[in-house]
């Protein structure tokens, strides 16, 4: 039962991080807010995947929170 359960969330997780990277692709200056509301996750949910995305080097952000844009890295 308990790997059923971890591999649902992987799933999920998987899912939702290619999600995320599919609205950076088709909208690099995308705000968090954005995201939140395409992926139904919470501000802080967004801010933890976008984290995990930049220390796997998958993303980075380039300029200001308000002025800047993703690149994809990958």
């Amino acid at each position: 039962m308990e790997k059923t359960v971890e591999k649902t969330v992987e799933k999920t997780v998987e899912k939702t991080v290619e999600k995320i990277l599919a609205l950076l692709r088709s909208n690099s200056r995308i705000t968090q807010k954005e995201i939140m509301s395409e992926t139904r996750l919470s501000r802080r949910g967004v801010e933890w995947n976008l984290k995990e995305l930049k220390k796997a080097g998958r993303i980075r952000r380039i300029g200001s929170d308000r002025s800047g844009n993703w690149e994809m890295l990958e």
